[in-house]
């Protein structure tokens, strides 16, 4: 389970002014269920998943994935919780089977279960085929699969995806749909990140609407629809920015 709690990111320009990055952005997610984090480029939702991952530090609020605080037990969240980006890095010197072994060791899964927990992955992934090969050589969505081995060898419960498909072709973004559903099939959190309104509409349990950092909205796609009587999500996600908008001008007044 992922709660996130007013949890806010403030940037110092080079101007000296604030930039907040993420404001006071606040919601849930539970075992089981999809989330997705909905919002153009640039609305801040890497930047929530990074301070989600332990990678930044909030400037305000907090957030706790399995009930671990992400400020003082950030071991124990990076314990839980598997990340997987659309530019996640491998080292292209290395065997799939090399980078899934070095990453079981930096989350201190014993040597012996990373041996059995590579063999379910590369059965789970159909990747007996490139185990053994330098990533170097490995195709973009053999790549995407080292990468999805390398985040769930420690079988996390949260699983966490910061716009997986961005440039990805049509088969390998399928293969990590496929994915996200497995895990959400098996029990596990899953939180999804895309300014794609049609993706989001294919995989979401729930939706995040998140605007300069800020959460415009928060429902189902059929929520949404009744809220608003409309019933593309594009023309839905217009409808709420201009909403804020008005009530930012009625409030100047």
């Amino acid at each position: 389970m992922i709660e996130v709690k007013n949890l806010t990111k403030v940037f110092i320009q080079k101007n000296g002014e604030e930039l907040y990055a993420v404001n006071n952005l606040s919601f849930t997610a539970e075992r089981g269920e999809i989330v997705v984090l909905l919002g153009v480029n640039g609305a801040g939702k890497t930047t929530a998943m990074r301070m989600l991952s332990t990678v930044l530090q909030p400037f305000s609020g907090t957030a706790s994935v399995e009930g671990f605080d992400i400020i003082s037990n950030p071991q124990q969240v990076r314990s839980n919780l598997g990340f997987l980006s659309g530019d996640t890095g491998l080292y292209a010197r290395l065997t799939a089977r090399e980078v899934i072994t070095y990453f079981g060791h930096l989350y201190d899964v014993e040597p012996s279960n990373i041996k059995i927990r590579i063999q379910e992955i590369s059965n789970l992934l159909d990747m007996d085929d490139f185990l053994d090969k330098k990533v170097d050589f490995l195709s973009t969505g053999m790549r995407q699969k080292v990468s999805i081995a390398r985040s769930i060898i420690h079988d996390p419960p949260v699983m966490i995806f910061d716009e997986p498909t961005a440039g990805l072709d049509i088969l390998t973004a399928k293969n990590i749909v496929d994915f996200i559903h497995r895990c959400k099939n098996d029990g596990k959190c899953v939180l999804f990140s895309t300014h794609i309104m049609r993706e989001a509409e294919r995989i979401a349990d729930k939706i995040v609407m998140i605007h300069e950092g800020k959460v415009l909205a928060e429902g189902t796609w059929q929520e949404f629809k009744q809220e608003t009587g409309l019933n593309d999500l594009d023309d839905i996600f217009i409808h709420f920015v201009n909403r804020i908008k008005d009530e930012e001008i009625v409030n100047e007044f």
